[in-house]
C-alpha cells in the first residue's frame, strides 16, 4: 500500500531572501495572495501525484497482489492503518506499555522497534478500548486477559491458517488451478466467504461454549469436598498414530501425501465427535484424544482403529489408551498419565491397542464382557521403567 509522507516547502537557507519574501507578500492584494496559496498547493499536489508516480512505476507484479490484499484488509481491519502505537494507546485511553502487551498476547508482529509505523486502525483501538474497559473493571487481572488473548489468538492463527488451506484445495480440486494460481484465487475472492466464515466461528464458539459448560455442571456436581483443592481432572485419553508415516511419506508424491494425511483426519475426527469424545491436538499421523469416562473413551478409540482399517490406501495404525488424571492447559492436557499413553503407543505392535493393567482392571469392572483383554509383555517404558501392558480387544458382539 502506497504510504503519503507529508511533503514540506523549502525553507530558505539564507534569511535575508526569506525577509524579502515577507516584505513582498504583505504588499499583496488579498486576490494576489489568494493566487499565491493556490499555486503553493498546486505545486505541493504535483510532489504528491510525483511521489505516488515513483511508487506506482514497481514491477506490477509486486504491486498488483498487494493492492487486492490491501483491498481485502480495510474492510477485515475496519479502515485504514493510520494510527502508530502511541496514538493507538492514547485513544484508547492506555499506556504504550499496556497497549504493546496487548497487542503481543494477541499474536501479532512486535512493533517495539517502530513505535511511530502508523499499523493500527479504528477497529484496532476498539479492541484496545474494551481491553482497558476490562483492566479497570477489576473483574479479572492483567494476567488473566492476557492469557485469555493468547488463547484466542493461538486458536484463531491456526483457524484461519486451516481455512485458507482448504479453500486452495477447493480451487485446486474443484476449478482445476494448479497450485500457485489456487493460492491467487484465495486472495482474490476471500471476501466473498468472509461473512460465512466469521458467523459459523461465533455459532462454533457458543455451541462448544454451551457443551462445555454442561460437562462441568455434571463433574462437578458428583465430585466430593475432599477433591475441591485437587486442579486435576479424571479422564480416558489416548494417542492415535500411524505406523512407518515417515518412511511412506518420503515414497509419496505432495498429491498422494495430502491425501493420505486428509483422509486420517478426517476419519479420527469423525469417529472420536460421533461417538463422545474430543480432540485435543493432532500432529499430522497422530492424534490425542480424551473423554470423560472409560467407557467412552473404549468405544472411541477402538471406533477410530476400525474405521481406519476401513479406508483405502490407510496406513496401519495403532493407540492407546489410559484413565487417570490430567492438568488441562492452553487447550492440552498434561501429566504422567499423559506420558505414559505417549510411551505405550510407542511400543503398540501395528494394529493394536495397548493400555496399562490399572486401566485394564477398571475396564473390565465397569463393563464386563464388552472387552478381551490380552496381556502384551512388561515393556521397559522411558520415565516408567517395566509395567504390565494389555492389549485392548472389542468383543465381536459388542
Amino acid at each position: 500500500m502506497t504510504q503519503l509522507h507529508d511533503v514540506k516547502g523549502l525553507e530558505a537557507d539564507n534569511g535575508s531572501v526569506g525577509e524579502v519574501v515577507d516584505r513582498n507578500e504583505k504588499r499583496l492584494s488579498g486576490a494576489e495572495s489568494r493566487q499565491i496559496d493556490e499555486s503553493r498547493q498546486g505545486d505541493e499536489s504535483r510532489q504528491i501525484d510525483e511521489s505516488r508516480q515513483g511508487d506506482e512505476s514497481r514491477p506490477v507484479e509486486e504491486s498488483v497482489p498487494l493492492n487486492t490484499v490491501e483491498r481485502h484488509a480495510h474492510g477485515l481491519l475496519d479502515g485504514e492503518e493510520r494510527y502508530s502505537l502511541p496514538q493507538a494507546a492514547e485513544l484508547a485511553g492506555l499506556d504504550v506499555e499496556t497497549a504493546l502487551r496487548f497487542w503481543l498476547a494477541m499474536g501479532f508482529p512486535t512493533v517495539s522497534e517502530s513505535r511511530e509505523k502508523r499499523i493500527f486502525t479504528d477497529g484496532d483501538v476498539d479492541a484496545m478500548r474494551l481491553h482497558a474497559k476490562a483492566l479497570r473493571s477489576g473483574l479479572l487481572t492483567r494476567e488473566t486477559l492476557e492469557s485469555l488473548n493468547r488463547a484466542q489468538s493461538h486458536m484463531s492463527d491456526r483457524l484461519v491458517l486451516w481455512q485458507h488451506e482448504v479453500l486452495v484445495d477447493y480451487a485446486r480440486r474443484e476449478l482445476g488451478l494448479d497450485g500457485i494460481s489456487a493460492r491467487f484465487w484465495v486472495l482474490d475472492n476471500i471476501i466473498d466467504y468472509e461473512d460465512y466464515l466469521r458467523r459459523q466461528m461465533e455459532y462454533s464458539w457458543r455451541r462448544h461454549m454451551v457443551a462445555l459448560l454442561r460437562r462441568s455442571e455434571t463433574e462437578v456436581s458428583q465430585m466430593e469436598l475432599t477433591e475441591a483443592s485437587d486442579v486435576t481432572l479424571r479422564r480416558a485419553f489416548g494417542f492415535i498414530d500411524m505406523v512407518a508415516f515417515t518412511n511412506r511419506s518420503n515414497e509419496l508424491g505432495s498429491a498422494e501425501f495430502i491425501e493420505l494425511v486428509e483422509e486420517f483426519d478426517f476419519t479420527c475426527r469423525m469417529a472420536i465427535h460421533a461417538h463422545g469424545a474430543r480432540v485435543v491436538k493432532s500432529i499430522g499421523d497422530a492424534f490425542l484424544y480424551i473423554a470423560d469416562d472409560l467407557d467412552t473413551g473404549a468405544r472411541v478409540v477402538t471406533n477410530v482403529v476400525d474405521e481406519l482399517r476401513k479406508v483405502p490406501g490407510m496406513l496401519p495404525v495403532r493407540a492407546s489408551i489410559v484413565w487417570g488424571g490430567v492438568v488441562s492447559r492452553f487447550g492440552d492436557i498434561f501429566g504422567p498419565k499423559v506420558n505414559l499413553a505417549s510411551r505405550l503407543v510407542d511400543v503398540a505392535e501395528s494394529g493394536t491397542i495397548l493400555t496399562d493393567s490399572e486401566t485394564a482392571e477398571t475396564l473390565r469392572s465397569l463393563v464386563p464382557g464388552r472387552y478381551t483383554l490380552v496381556p502384551a509383555g512388561s515393556p521397559n517404558l522411558q520415565g516408567f521403567g517395566k509395567i504390565e501392558a494389555v492389549e485392548v480387544r472389542r468383543m465381536p458382539s459388542s
